[in-house]
């Protein structure tokens, strides 16, 4: 992260340049989508006249049969931005990974490593955007049950409930996405499919899960001291409103989530040159074996010699004097 800087920065042009991508696209899509509404003069009076009541009306009047239009927009614009992300993270995180391998690999002896696979680099990056949609179904599938049922069950209850499912969903989205993220590592370095790459991390997980659990733990209180200190410098940012004025609050608590985002990519990188280190330099795991002993000069002289013949001269159990 410190020495090669160059690998984080690598991160985070191509995650920028992709957010920077959907965000233009969702601003051209909302564009469009409002220059199709219809402002009648009506609405316009009542809009001027900055009473909520009248606005409400209006702003009803205005969006009034343009919903079916704005789901199906947002969907087209989803399924779009999901497929550029799957070809996108495939083919950098592919780049990244056989840098980093051949960074590490770099003074030893020349290894002959498989060519990758773009398929199961795509494979891995369409079951991480596939793990994302079912989480984020299971996060809506609780608010609609108990919108259902809202008359037998009371607001407190609703709230504990979504915020249960939701912190258990996370939990077991995030394992899944570092799971396919490690996975990854073996299509670049030993040219395993998708399903083969998957039981090869299955394999990692087994044969060294201290190593494996002291870098995500260590990797992730750092992500979460980073996110505190960010958070309250832009919570400070955003407090700032009332004695400055609001663009210049609103621009701080910007710069500060751009840092946090910048920050949060080099730590991703770090971590997984630490998963590559696991991988290709196994030794530095191994357990501490004990040196073999080294022959005195007495034990020298009766060692064997050439051809891998016995020493002649040594007495055997059979030449000793029988006891009297």
């Amino acid at each position: 992260m410190f020495t090669r800087p160059a690998f984080g920065l690598a991160e985070v042009t191509w995650r920028w340049s992709f957010g920077l991508a959907a965000w233009l696209l969702l601003a051209l899509f909302l564009a469009e989508y409002f220059d199709s509404l219809t402002v009648s003069r009506t609405d316009l009076f009542l809009l001027k006249t900055r009473h909520p009541v009248l606005i409400l009306r209006a702003l009803s009047d205005i969006f009034r049969g343009s919903g079916a239009r704005l789901v199906e927009g947002f969907v087209v614009l989803a399924i779009f931005l999901t497929l550029l992300w799957i070809v996108t993270a495939g083919l950098a995180r592919a780049a990244t990974v056989k840098a980093l391998i051949g960074h590490f690999r770099s003074g030893r002896p020349s290894e002959d490593s498989p060519g990758w696979s773009l398929r199961a680099m795509i494979g891995l990056s369409f079951f991480r955007a596939a793990a994302f949609l079912a989480a984020m179904v299971a996060c809506l599938t609780p608010v609609a049950a108990l919108r259902a049922f809202r008359d037998h069950v009371s607001p407190s209850s609703s709230v504990l409930v979504i915020i249960g499912v939701v912190l258990l969903v996370g939990w077991a989205w995030s394992t899944v996405n570092w799971f396919l993220s490690l996975a990854a590592l073996f299509v670049v370095s030993r040219g395993e499919d998708t399903f083969g790459a998957m039981r090869t991390a299955i394999d990692l997980c087994r044969d060294r899960p201290a190593p494996l659990f002291a870098v995500g733990t260590w990797f992730g209180l750092a992500h979460l001291g980073v996110f505190t200190i960010a958070t309250f410098f832009a919570l400070f940012s955003l407090g700032l409103v009332r004695a400055l004025p609001a663009a210049v609050g609103l621009a701080g608590a910007l710069l500060v989530t751009l840092l946090y985002c910048a920050v949060a990519d080099f730590l991703y990188i770090g971590r997984l040159a630490a998963y590559v280190v696991i991988l290709e330099l196994p030794a530095w795991f191994s357990p501490v074996r004990t040196r073999p002993s080294v022959p005195t000069g007495g034990q020298r002289s009766r060692a064997v010699q050439s051809g891998g013949a016995i020493d002649r001269d040594e007495l055997i159990l059979s030449d000793l004097p029988a006891p009297m």
